[in-house]
């Protein structure tokens, strides 16, 4: 689909050249780059290259995001995986709710990617159920973003398509079918409180995949878009450890 909106202020993909340990970086539903910037920045200035890019339908107006399908979406991920392999030979992908599902799509077709870092990932949200096999409304408001730092300003959509929302339902779906096919290395954060996406799905990815190293983090003092939130810099930490362990690996 092409987009009929232009990209609000704020919202654009970014690319930050580092060296040749690449962080592929994917947002949330109905959010966009903006929200994992402040994470991204943080692992350029350790030296990594990173590109975080928009997902098409978002970041522009939900009427673009109404026309999408969860193909596009993986799409957008998977163009930022093609243009990254240019600059690096080592690729870890990392994705936030809605991202992190889409992450480990791309793990499981592109099995040379490093390893996967997960923060709140969707595999259901419970608010969304009323909404299955529903044909109105078209659209549903929505609240404001989960985010327990005070004085945060996510960009995101006052209004979610329903559409979108089965979307979203069927790639959850989806990816339920196929954890046991991901054999990279994880390490998986869950925010203590997410009231979007249960903790459980956290854990229940851990349990499935196949991989030979998991790790399982707790974020205690964030909620849902925890990128954006007082754990922020322990994201980066965490993170850290896990990239210079297995990046070493990598290439050994």
């Amino acid at each position: 689909m092409k987009e009929q909106y232009p990209v609000i202020p704020g919202a654009e993909s970014f690319f930050m050249k580092g060296n040749e340990i690449g962080i592929l970086i994917s947002h949330g539903f109905a959010g966009t780059p903006q929200s994992v910037r402040a994470i991204g920045e943080g692992f350029a200035q350790l030296g990594f290259t990173v590109l975080a890019p928009r997902l098409k339908g978002h970041g522009t107006h939900y009427n673009d995001l109404e026309d999408c399908t969860k193909e596009d979406w993986f799409r957008s991920l998977e163009e930022g995986y093609d243009e990254l392999q240019a600059y690096c030979s080592t690729i870890f992908v990392l994705g936030q709710s809605m991202g992190g599902t889409l992450a480990l799509q791309l793990a499981k077709k592109y099995e040379e990617i490093a390893g996967l870092i997960l923060i709140n990932s969707a595999l259901t949200i419970p608010s969304f159920d009323i909404y299955r096999n529903q044909t109105a409304p078209r659209f549903i408001a929505e609240g404001k973003p989960d985010i327990k730092a005070e004085n945060v300003y996510e960009i995101t959509y006052d209004h979610t398509p329903l559409k979108a929302i089965h979307q979203l339902q069927q790639l959850m779906e989806e990816t339920v079918t196929v954890l046991t096919d991901i054999k990279q290395p994880i390490i998986a954060m869950k925010s203590m409180v997410d009231h979007v996406v249960p903790p459980t799905n956290t854990e229940y990815i851990v349990n499935k995949v196949r991989s030979n190293t998991k790790q399982l983090i707790t974020l205690e003092n964030s909620y849902h878009v925890a990128s954006m939130d007082n754990d922020q810099e322990n994201i980066i930490h965490y993170s850290r450890k896990f990239l210079e362990q297995h990046s070493k690996q990598a290439v050994s």
